[in-house]
């Protein structure tokens, strides 16, 4: 069977994938907690290493012959940056700026975490409008990669 989208799917899988990627971290250890605020999703505390980490977390639905599209993480369109503004809350919480992606298919879904550092040193291209990540087997370098196989 396909996926057949429902009208409130995006804010259901972007709720699921902040809950993911919490269930992911909390089970590592760290603290973690859904934040409402411009630029970042999830604050994570490490009580072992004293890190914290604002997450922007994005997350997708993929059809049959789509799962390695890629993910928009940044626009930079109509005057909007949101990178900047995520820079801005990880500045205003004390946080490392980081980025997650939950990428869901037909029958399994994955998990890609990378500090914006690692982001800009192996995916931006500046000077575009839209930032994305490309999300083959290829392009995923310095990133933790989690797999999930979804039952049916």
């Amino acid at each position: 069977m396909g996926i057949v989208k429902s009208t409130r799917h995006q804010k259901i899988i972007g709720d699921c994938g902040e809950l993911t990627i919490c269930n992911w971290l909390s089970r590592s250890g760290w603290e973690v907690t859904i934040v409402d605020h411009t630029g970042i999703d999830i604050v994570a505390y490490s009580p072992s290493t004293r890190r914290r980490l604002g997450i922007t977390v994005k997350s997708r639905t993929r059809t049959v012959g789509r799962e390695e599209s890629s993910v928009n993480i940044f626009s930079y369109q109509n005057g909007k940056d949101d990178r900047q503004k995520t820079m801005d809350a990880c500045e205003a919480f004390a946080c490392e700026p980081w980025i997650a992606v939950y990428v869901e298919g037909t029958d399994q879904a994955d998990i890609y975490m990378t500090s914006l550092e690692n982001y800009d040193l192996n995916y931006r291209r500046n000077g575009r409008a839209i930032d994305d990540w490309k999300m083959g087997p290829m392009k995923i370098f310095g990133a933790c990669r989690m797999h999930i196989r979804l039952l049916r």
